[in-house]
Formats: C-alpha cells, structure tokens, sequence
C-alpha cells in the first residue's frame, strides 16, 4: 500500500531521490499551492460521495454489489499483510528489470482501472440516457462441474447502458495505457478511491480504530525508517497515487513535476468517515455531525501535512497527522454530547443483514445474484423465518 505525500521528482525533498535541481527549475510558490491545493480537493470528492454510496450500499438488495465487511482481525491484521507487499514490491524493482515489472502491472491495472472506473460513472451516466434507449438485459455465466455438482464461478447480470460505459472506461485505460498520462492516472486512482471507500465497510469503530492506528504505525515506520515507500512510490507506474503537477501554469498539460498523495491516504480514512456517517444515520437524529466532523479533522490533517512537508522538504506520512485527526475530533465530539457508548456500540454490519444476508459459501442456484439475494430476502421473510445470526460471526 502506497501511503505517503511527497514531491515526484523533486528529489531534494524526498529520502533517497537523486538530486536534480540543476535540469529542473524550482517550483513556483504558485505552482505548488495549485498543485497542493488541487491534491487536497482530489483527495475530497472520493470520500465525501463514496462516503455517500456506501449508505445506499448498505441498504441495497444487489448482492453483487454487497459490501465488504472488515472485521477487527481483518484491521489487525492488514498493516502487517501491507507491509509485506510493499517490501515484496520494492524487493522486486531491485532485482528485476524496473521496465517488465510496470508492463506486467500496467496490464494488471488497466483491467481493474477499467472495471473501477465504469462502476464509478454508472449511476451519473443513467441521467443522460434517453426514456427510449434501447437497453437490452445480458447475463455472463461460467460453471464448474455438470449436473448436481454444477458450481457458478460467474453469474453477472448487465445491460446495455454498462457496456456504453464500460467502452468509455475503455478509451481512458487505453490513454492511459500508452501515454501514462497524468490526468488518465487521477481518473484512474480517483475510481479506485471512490469504489474502496463505497464497498470497503469498517463494521464498528472500535475496528476503525485498530486498523488506523495500526497503519499509523506502517506508516511512520516506512517513510522515516526507511527509503521503501518513496522509492517504490517512485518506481510504481501504477495509479495507486493521485499526482499533479507542481509546473502546470509553465509547461501546461505536459508538465513533469509532480506532487504525489498515495491512495491509501485517502481510502483508508475515507472508510472511517463513512463510518461514521452511516453512525450518524443510525442515531435518526437527522444531523450529521460527526460525518462533518470527522470529513474536517481530514481536511485539517492533509493540509497539516502538506504545510510539515513543506517546511521539512521531506516526504511525510500523511496517517501521522490524519489518524489523530479523523479519531480524535469525532471522540471529543461524542464526549461533549455524551454519545461515546452510543458510537463505540454501533455495528454497521447490522444493518446490512436484513436486505443482503451473508453466505459461507455460494449455492448451487440458477439466475443472477440479485435474484438470489431475493428469494432469500423472501425465505426470510416467511412465517417461518429463522432468528438472524449475531453479525459479529457472520
């Protein structure tokens, strides 16, 4: 996971970048209040609407698009699986051909980015298409097996309005394929961001908690104790980073200095935000106080870490400044209203129960999904209905 904010190719600001002041110019003071500035509003859109999409997430029916949970072991257990990632990642550009690495990679992304991207358009798209389009249902189904042993893999539903944007997702990872270009990298990353912080689901804050304080730690171990993480996010030709260019007003759409803010910057408090959002729904209070809370204590932290940055001319890890931020506001807000049991006692994983009930394994059915999703929904619903799981085991 890629988690730090940094200048690109200004090498004099970054651990162990090689120095090339003498065939760069230095930024201008307004180049780089553009580029930070637009780096902080880019790092704001995915949280605020993912933020917003996983509410309806968790209330949909479409099992396809059912959230995934992550569970306190999951949040303990992540800083560690990251963590050997990104030495994996940084081993394999130091013994391998850097060149190879990123062809393999970039295919890799080009298909998720594709995927992410069309996801993330779709329900804007749906506004523009005419009453009379003709949009035609189709289905993508793949077994395992024949008769009573037959397994689905796959069994995707989809129409015709997916596939016009999937073509469109298509011709920005083509762009982005062979250019590399830096605009087609944001839209890249900001999908990626969006679709994390919708799907991605924390089931309480005690959960939230563990898993940032344990990447806080990742994170401050792997800018200041090492080179590993710039010198990964440097070599990494992949949009897990939004990037924008420091030089824009001189050199316009082809400037090469960028400003970098990894992905995991914005994905991983964005999840808690939205945490805490579906926490402020739960209360019925029709306030969201700590939603505007916690979405400042961001802003606060980014912009401190973009100021310490600066000062130092030093890569930062920008969870050292977020992490207490995006706790300690919402914590201090519950203390003064006298709703901290309330919020350490919230499961969001419950209220998903009722509409998308969990599977332990996928059932040998026919139809799509979100039919599945139904007929249990309605199984459930009968005179015989079963008492519900404790969501903590499911």
């Amino acid at each position: 996971m890629d988690s730090a904010l940094s200048d690109l190719h200004n090498g004099s600001a970054e651990a162990g970048g090689p120095t090339n002041s003498t065939t760069r110019p230095p930024s201008t003071p307004e180049g780089i209040a553009l580029a930070y500035g637009s780096l902080l509003l880019m790092a704001l859109l995915p949280i605020f609407f993912g933020a917003l999409r996983s509410v309806r997430c968790a209330r949909g029916k479409n099992a396809s698009d059912m959230p995934e949970t992550i569970t306190s072991r999951d949040a303990a257990r992540f800083p560690i699986i990251a963590s050997c990632t990104l030495l994996g990642l940084y081993l394999f550009f130091k013994i391998f051909s850097q060149e190879y690495i990123n062809l393999l990679l970039s295919m890799y992304f080009f298909v998720l980015g594709i995927l992410a991207l069309s996801h993330t358009i779709s329900p804007f798209m749906n506004k523009f298409f005419p009453a009379t389009f003709p949009n035609r249902q189709y289905q993508l189904l793949f077994t395992q097996g024949s008769g009573e042993n037959k397994e689905e893999i796959i069994n995707y539903e989809f129409d015709t309005k997916d596939l016009v944007c999937l073509g469109l997702s298509s011709i920005v990872g083509v762009w982005y394929l062979l250019r590399k270009h830096w605009i087609a990298n944001n839209l890249f990353g900001l999908a990626f961001s969006l679709n994390g912080v919708e799907l991605l689901h924390l089931n309480n804050v005690s959960t939230g908690c563990i898993l940032l304080g344990g990447l806080f730690i990742y994170d401050v171990f792997w800018v200041f104790g090492t080179n590993v993480m710039v010198t990964v996010a440097k070599s990494f030709e992949a949009p897990i980073k939004l990037v924008f260019p420091q030089d824009l007003l001189e050199k316009g759409l082809e400037a090469n200095n960028f400003a970098m803010l990894g992905l995991g910057d914005v994905v991983i408090p964005g999840i808690f935000i939205a945490l805490l959002l579906r926490f402020d729904i739960s209360l019925k209070k029709n306030t969201h106080t700590y939603f505007y809370t916690s979405f400042a204590a961001y802003i606060f932290g980014l912009g401190l870490t973009i100021f310490i940055m600066h000062i130092f001319k030093h890569a930062q890890p920008a969870l050292l400044y977020l992490v207490p931020a995006c706790i300690g506001f919402p914590v201090l807000v519950a203390l003064a209203k006298g709703e901290v049991t309330e919020m350490f006692s919230y499961e969001s994983s419950a209220e998903i129960l009722p509409h998308t009930p969990r599977l332990t394994h996928f059932p040998t059915v026919s139809g799509s999904p979100a039919s599945l999703a139904d007929s249990m929904q309605q199984k459930l619903a009968g005179p015989r209905r079963r008492r519900p799981q404790n969501p903590s085991a499911m």
